[in-house]
């Protein structure tokens, strides 16, 4: 079974030696997604936003591995503030109707001026 980078023009490309995605086979796991776009720059000062921004970028690298937001079993979030739990699960529960998937949620430090960190894993059909 091959394994293969995916890369989507549509999510920032990794600043560090790192894929934006891996598939092989039915899973495809994603690095952790922050706010930026593609250009590089970070994406709103608010958690709130900054996390759609990140579901945007975990959104196109999906579509790239051939995934959507319903293949996601696990998500891993990490937050640089205990404060900013509530705001996140805010911007964050839009993106799915009522079958979230598992969530691991964690705080540490991230590059200055980003809030929040969301890495993917996903099973295909197939």
């Amino acid at each position: 079974m091959p394994r293969t980078v995916v890369t989507s023009p549509h999510a920032p490309h990794p600043p560090a030696p790192l894929s934006q995605a891996i598939r092989k086979g039915p899973i495809l796991q994603l690095s952790g997604q922050v706010a930026f776009d593609t250009a590089g720059h970070i994406v709103g000062t608010t958690v709130t936003e900054q996390t759609d921004q990140v579901m945007r970028n975990i959104t196109a690298v999906l579509r790239a591995g051939g995934a959507n937001l319903d293949d996601v079993v696990l998500l891993r979030v990490n937050l640089t503030d205990t404060a900013h739990f509530a705001d996140m699960n805010s911007a964050y529960q839009k993106y799915w109707d009522s079958e979230h998937p598992a969530r691991t949620t964690f705080y540490g430090p991230l590059p200055e001026g980003l809030l929040v960190e969301i890495e993917a894993l996903a099973v295909l059909d197939g």
